[in-house]
């Protein structure tokens, strides 16, 4: 307290020494004096505050610094602060060529003497001195570095580039991500079905290389009868490839899909990693949305292999989190309602225009056998791409794809305009089947993204035109080549003459809310029906109330055909508290099948919104049947380990119960860390004695008690800032720092330490003179050691902090002569009964030090 108020009395006109160091520091600090006369105390206690007229200066030495520049953070390093000569308190940073390094300036912009100095080991040249316009400031309390350099003498990157010289490999990891779910349904036949799901990711970390293997095991039982079964996805090892800016993938993986369609391959992968790009240049997936009329199971598969199950409530559902494969490959979405009614439909997933900057490169090289779950051949596999950015107008791409009996090969350029981004390319394929006439043909393909910027809305278009039915793509050749080997028909493959796809977004004025469109259609050579299927909806609010309409056409797999939905909703919280129920109305019609009316009340609980949970009751009529009516739950934990969720219903002649887990657990030369989430790169956080704080960088996490807390949302060759919030520590636990940057390579386990003190315990006291006067403000208090612990305050009351035994002495000094200094001896209760809403409280008369007998005879409060 009493230096804060120095430094508002200094910041008046009274003059104070800045903590920060600037270079070069050539000038002496200024001897400043405080008046004490501006401290209202007792008139024969007057605080001796001389020790603030020192001013506040760093001592020679090396430090390990955080370093800035221009503002942002660029890692930490070694840093002399050096005393420029006997006569001058100041220090100076020294700038060494590591350091300037790290900073990312540009060595060869120096002028011969600049550099001349910079190689004299010997001496410490200032930043000012090598670089015009630019200083060097040293922060002694935040122990950092603030570097201010002119732009040109940077080396230029995109915003957001991090050199691979920053990348953190992590730590040797073992890593398993979970998912695992329990379904269990009867239908109005009273038969009972019930279906178990595991999705595994297993992770094996040891230096740049990671062992990665994902797979699913289910389990259903139905109609009597029982299957179970364990699909691997893919098993790989892969590292980075800095120089190239490239992965390397061994074993089983997906080709990339942004040229040709993405397939599965056992082999070898080389390719441009979007990561190691800027945030600008990476790549996406796509957000899927639906609508479920109960608790139901949406399972999504991307050729064949089972990527993502999860259970949603009643009602539209959108799910943003998934990590596909690839970049091409339409999702295969199916639902299933708790009554056993699925349905299914195709989220569309075209690769996006691809337009590069001027000068990037990106390539392709795969070799290995084509795999697929869905047929029995493995044949070879050899395909390479390559995509170059020639201005800023015209972007250049093509490939070659080889397989046994197959051959395609592709050209194709990409226009970034005011008018758009298009893209066109022409793909020539010939195939030859066993026993069969060779078949060849050419697709032609054109591709449109805009975001129109007046009206904010966000188109994305694709077409696609088959010239012949002898074009086939690589995946449908592989399954005829497969049937005609084993003399199958081969007539009931569809094959496609043309499709359509098209996104769009809108975002309407102010008040006047969005909408969304997804949909595809596509027609065949040898079928005369054409396919349609499409997601639509409008969203808007008016104060409290949210409202908004769906339509959806998808395909019901039980019956074979089309179900067009219509539904309305209609969403209110029932308070303005920030764990209030939200309440959600919603009419459901499907055309020519009947409707359904459904209320639900859904909300969160916990500090961290960890407990979420929705109650729901539906009546459905039907089309001239009777009306069934059936009421259902969910709930969802995310507690420090692991997510946890179940579901129930009850409706007329079927029922439905759920319920699953997820999260990851890794395991480092530290010990296991536990998270309820799961990702792809993650941090182990490490502080010890800091159980309980939260780690804001990763929702609902929170360090142990073994002081061990995982992130799993890193963003991998970027930065990520590790947050704790100190919040609910005890005031025993002092956090260094409360944020640290970290720069993880993709996949890796990087160990994030956060430094903590335990300084003892916290105390309230009040004291006063023998006299009875208060204590004067500003006085400082000591331990037996010697060691300040607090300043009084007002009405003698201070904190005295970092108390190292639950006894002792503690003595106040507010002068130099004898009579300005007085002790008491204190006694703290123990620390299991201290009064969890506060801080002990001890009053206490302070008297002679040299009194025999001190200890407080009022016991604590």
């Amino acid at each position: 307290m009493a230096a804060l108020l120095l430094s508002l009395n200094a910041s008046a006109g009274f003059g104070a020494t800045e903590t920060m160091l600037s270079s070069p520091v050539t000038t002496r600090v200024a001897q400043v004096e405080f008046d004490d006369g501006f401290l209202n105390g007792q008139a024969d206690s007057r605080i001796n505050i001389s020790r603030f007229n020192q001013g506040n200066v760093a001592l020679p030495g090396t430090y390990l610094v955080e370093i800035l520049v221009n503002g942002l953070w660029f890692g930490r390093a070694e840093l002399t602060l050096r005393q420029t000569s006997p006569d001058v308190r100041s220090v100076q940073p020294c700038m060494t060529r590591d350091l300037l390094e790290r900073a990312s300036l540009d060595l060869n912009r120096l002028t011969p003497e600049a550099a001349g100095r910079l190689a004299n080991t010997a001496s410490c040249p200032v930043l000012a001195e090598l670089v015009e316009d630019a200083s060097a400031a040293f922060d002694a309390g935040e122990q950092r570095l603030e570097l201010s350099i002119p732009q040109l003498a940077l080396v230029r990157s995109p915003r957001g580039y991090v050199g691979p010289k920053y990348w953190d490999d992590g730590v040797p990891a073992m890593i398993l991500q979970y998912n695992a779910s329990l379904y269990r349904n009867q239908n109005p036949g009273g038969i009972s079905s019930t279906q178990g799901y595991a999705g595994l990711s297993l992770g094996l970390n040891a230096g740049p290389w990671r062992l990665r293997h994902s797979g699913s095991y289910t389990h259903s039982n139905a109609f009597g009868q029982t299957a179970s079964g364990y699909q691997s996805v893919q098993t790989n090892l892969q590292r980075a490839i800095a120089p190239l800016n490239s992965q390397l993938i061994l074993g089983e993986a997906f080709t990339d899909g942004a040229l040709f369609d993405s397939v599965g391959f056992r082999g070898v992968r080389l390719a441009s990693d979007d990561r190691m790009f800027p945030e600008s240049q990476r790549g996406y997936a796509p957000v899927v949305r639906g609508l479920a009329s109960s608790n139901a199971r949406v399972r999504i598969r991307q050729n064949g292999n089972l990527l993502y199950e999860t259970t949603v409530a009643p009602g539209p559902f959108e799910i943003n989190d998934l990590y596909p494969t690839g970049y091409g490959g339409d999702l295969q979405v199916t639902v299933t309602e708790a009554n056993g009614k699925t349905s299914a439909f195709t989220v569309p997933y075209a690769a996006a225009v691809g337009a590069l900057r001027p000068g990037v490169t990106r390539f392709s090289l795969t070799a290995g056998q084509y795999r697929s779950p869905t047929v029995r051949m493995t044949p070879y596999l050899a395909q390479g791409t390559a995509q170059h950015g020639f201005t800023n107008l015209l972007t250049g791409y093509g490939g070659l794809t080889l397989s046994e009996g197959y051959a395609a090969a592709l050209v194709g350029l990409a226009l970034n305009t005011d008018y758009g981004a298009f893209g066109l390319d022409l793909t020539h394929a010939r195939t030859a089947l066993p026993n069969l006439p060779q078949r060849s043909g050419q697709s032609l393909r054109l591709a449109y993204t805009k975001l129109i910027a007046p009206t904010n809305t966000n188109l994305t278009l694709a077409a696609f035109h088959f010239s012949s039915p002898g074009y086939l793509h690589l995946s449908d050749a592989v399954v005829l080549h497969d049937l005609a080997r084993r003399s199958l028909a081969t007539g009931e493959l569809g094959i496609p003459h043309t499709q359509l796809q098209l996104t769009l977004t809108q975002t309407l004025a102010p008040g006047y809310g969005s909408f969304y469109f997804s949909g595809s259609s596509m027609n065949y050579w040898n079928r005369t029906r054409r396919d349609t299927q499409f997601q639509a909806g409008y969203d808007n609010s008016y104060r409290y109330l949210t409202y908004g309409i769906a339509a959806s056409r998808q395909l019901n797999t039980a019956s074979a055909q089309w179900d067009n939905r219509l539904m309305l909703t209609l969403g209110f919280p029932l308070g303005p508290a920030a764990h209030a129920p939200y309440a959600s109305t919603s009419v459901q019609h499907d055309l020519g099948r009947g409707a359904s009316l459904q209320q639900s009340l859904s909300g969160t609980l916990g500090a961290d919104n960890t407990f979420s949970y929705g109650l729901n009751a539906s009546r459905v009529s039907g089309n001239g049947g009777p009306s069934t009516t059936s009421v259902g739950a969910n709930t969802t934990y995310a507690i420090s380990y692991t997510t946890l969720n179940a579901s129930a219903s009850q409706g007329n002649h079927y029922n439905q119960q759920g319920a699953g887990t997820s999260g990851t657990l890794v395991a480092y030369g530290g010990g296991l860390a536990f998270s309820p989430s799961s990702g792809d790169t993650y941090a182990v956080v490490e502080a010890t004695d800091a159980a309980g704080a939260r780690l804001a960088s990763a929702s609902g996490a929170r360090i142990s008690p073994w002081g061990r807390a995982l992130s799993t949302s890193l963003t991998p060759f970027a930065r990520n800032p590790v947050t704790l919030d100190p919040e609910g520590l005890p005031l025993s636990v002092e956090l260094k720092a409360t944020e640290q940057q970290a720069i993880p390579t993709a996949g890796a386990v990087v160990r994030v330490r956060f430094e903590t003190a335990n300084t003892g315990r916290t105390a309230v006291f009040q004291a006063s003179t023998a006299a009875g006067h208060p204590l004067p403000y500003g006085a400082e208090v000591t331990d037996s050691q010697g060691t300040p612990v607090g300043t009084v305050s007002q009405a003698g009351r201070f904190i005295a902090r970092g108390l190292p035994d639950d006894h002792g002495r503690l003595t106040i000094t507010w002068g130099t002569r004898p009579d300005e200094r007085c002790a008491f001896d204190y006694q703290l209760p123990p620390a299991d009964k201290t009064p969890a809403a506060g801080l002990p409280v001890i009053q206490d008369i302070c008297r002679d030090p040299a009194s025999p007998r001190l200890l407080a005879k009022h016991p604590p409060s």
